[in-house]
């Protein structure tokens, strides 16, 4: 798949184009990831923590491209009679940072913000959001293109042709005086990098039981291209790029850092 798109490439005649030329949000399979998951098992399992590296620019500056994240799976998982008291379940919140199964693909694993909550009422207005009826802060935002796209910068107004049917029921169905409502048992979510993010705007909403859990840490951050991120073998470069520039392509101010929501009200 090609790399993350350009900001000129923001703007695409359609759902398809665009999801062809985007890649996955979180990768699982590489030898960094592997070898964390299995020191992991000597400790636990993968059910509660799984590493994953991020490949896109979607999610930036929160997440970067070559971010390694050990993912919480235990956080969202589904409570029992009795382990609801001793474990430490809970529900999404607004501002969760969440990987999930691709609705489209299940197959594949993203990483977003949860924006929106069942009963939450979600609309842009020129880029900004407007959460139940008052705009929001999120300082966490990034917008890298200063021109306004009609669907993307003023959803759900003014609707992309060929979006695929679950972002087509999703405008049909629940979208009420120009505001979207979250349906029980759904999540809206899109990217931090909010110009350049394949998100709910795009295919609509994350069923509950999609997601897997939650990042919280950057245990490695490693300058990479996408393209090595994104190979689904082990590629004999991308070893012999992080062998050589081990030292100097590490992001060692991002190593070890935590990674938190940002509640939205």
């Amino acid at each position: 798949m090609a790399a993350v798109e350009t900001q000129e490439q923001s703007v695409r005649s359609g759902f398809w184009s665009r999801y062809s030329e985007m890649t996955r949000e979180v990768r699982r399979g590489f030898v960094a990831e592997w070898t964390v998951t299995i020191i992991l098992l000597l400790f636990a399992t993968t059910t509660l923590v799984q590493a994953f590296v991020i490949p896109s620019a979607s999610m930036e500056s929160t997440l970067l491209v070559g971010d390694h994240v050990l993912v919480d799976k235990l956080v969202f998982a589904p409570s029992g009679p009795v382990s609801k008291h001793i474990l430490p379940y809970r529900e999404v919140r607004r501002g969760d940072i969440i990987v999930f199964r691709f609705p489209l693909n299940i197959q594949e694993d993203y990483v977003k913000r949860a924006i929106g909550v069942p009963g939450d009422r979600i609309r842009l207005v020129n880029k900004q959001l407007m959460l139940n009826g008052h705009l929001v802060n999120e300082p966490y935002a990034q917008h890298v293109t200063s021109y306004i796209n009609s669907y993307r910068d003023n959803f759900p107004e003014n609707r992309e042709p060929s979006l695929p049917p679950s972002a087509a029921d999703m405008l049909d169905n629940h979208v009420v005086d120009g505001e979207l409502m979250v349906p029980p048992g759904f999540v809206f979510a899109m990217g931090d990098n909010r110009d350049d993010s394949l998100d709910s705007r795009y295919w609509g909403f994350v069923p509950r039981e999609n997601i897997v859990g939650t990042p919280l840490i950057i245990y490695w951050s490693f300058e990479a291209p996408t393209a090595d991120l994104t190979n689904p073998n082990i590629g004999i470069d991308h070893i012999v790029d992080v062998i050589a520039h081990f030292f100097t392509k590490t992001r060692w101010k991002r190593t070890f850092n935590l990674i938190r929501g940002y509640p939205l009200q």
